[in-house]
């Protein structure tokens, strides 16, 4: 089976990773920004508001969030809201583009819990159900879980009996390796797609995305599995490492059990937008992306109506965001649009 195939397998199969209920954060398998400080979803707030008062989107336009997992970006985005601009809560609508059942039951329990009645939110199976005049979607860490090809100059991985092999690429593949430049490392065949059901999902949009990864491809492997919060590069699970770079697993024992990932080539991305239609408005580093969208002054409102122990605790965690040494560099955001420069 090609890899694609296996990791899709892997990761959304009837007990696949993500459709099964999943702690992220410090009892599960990895920390995301999401989990790390609310205001993650305060900042992406921030810039939501700022595009409505820039005449971008208007105050009636949809709030979609892709890859929810439990709710809790597209929560914290309300919470700011509701502080920063509340009228706009009776006018702006809350989607989540959510096709696993076990997920939108988790979600829609937490907005029950949350707000009750206060905020209605809508689900869809996919972003084809969408099909609205504007909307502001966002995103993440969901371009590192889609499924992806693993190549090595002409050569391809499949899996076979719980064993990774190489073998000649076939042509769709090989087509689309050579389109990107890429001759080592991974390549996802369904930005295309994912980016063509977005452009036709809005007649106008601004799409925000977060996720691990670099502008060009790396042209190395970075396929990884990551378990309790331990990394696996996913070769050193396979019999086609020895030695001592060889782990005492092997990647079949974390089938569906432990997260799969690997980094995002953002120049791939921003080609499959472009071809559909769409610009890419901004690319930067999470650290930068967050201060530019008004996480300091987030802190600041916040210390002026709290104690200082409970800012120092939230400061700590916002750290963990934006230091380069963490979370700051190594993630990155884009910002896509499709539409003229102001509504009608």
């Amino acid at each position: 089976m090609k890899f694609s195939a296996y990791m899709y397998e892997w990761l959304y199969g009837d007990r696949g990773y993500y459709t099964q209920k999943r702690i992220i954060g410090k009892e599960g398998d990895f920390y995301t920004a999401v989990s790390t400080s609310m205001f993650f979803g305060g900042s992406i707030a921030k810039r939501l508001i700022s595009t409505i008062q820039s005449g971008f989107l208007s105050p009636t336009c949809h709030v979609v969030e892709i890859g929810a997992h439990k709710g809790y970006l597209l929560a914290d985005m309300i919470q700011f809201i509701y502080t920063l601009k509340p009228e706009w809560l009776k006018t702006l609508r809350f989607v989540i583009v959510e096709p696993f059942v076990q997920n939108e039951l988790m979600q829609k329990a937490y907005f029950q819990e949350a707000f009750g009645d206060a905020v209605t939110l809508r689900h869809v199976k996919s972003l084809e159900e969408v099909n609205v005049e504007e909307a502001f979607f966002v995103a993440n860490e969901i371009f590192d879980a889609f499924a992806c090809e693993v190549i090595y100059d002409d050569t391809m991985l499949y899996i076979e009996e719980n064993r990774a092999v190489f073998k000649p690429m076939d042509e769709p593949t090989s087509l689309k390796a050579k389109e990107y430049g890429v001759r080592k490392g991974e390549l996802c065949l369904a930005y295309e797609a994912f980016a063509a059901s977005m452009a036709h999902s809005a007649d106008r949009l601004e799409f925000v995305t977060f996720d691990y990864g670099q502008k060009e491809a790396r042209e190395d492997f970075s396929l990884r599995v990551y378990a309790k919060h331990h990394v696996y590069p996913f070769f050193a699970l396979s019999d086609l490492v020895e030695g001592s770079q060889r782990e005492g697993h092997t990647f079949d024992t974390f089938f569906a059990d432990a997260d799969l990932t690997y980094d995002v080539c953002f120049a791939h991305l921003f080609q499959a937008f472009e071809k559909n239609g769409m610009r890419v408005e901004k690319f930067c580093s999470q650290m930068k992306a967050l201060v530019d969208f008004g996480l300091i002054e987030l802190l600041e409102l916040f210390a002026q109506k709290t104690t200082k122990e409970a800012y120092d605790r939230e400061k700590n965690r916002v750290k963990t965001l934006i230091d380069p040494a963490f979370m700051g560099e190594r993630f990155k955001m884009a910002c896509f649009r499709k539409g003229a420069l102001k509504c009608s």
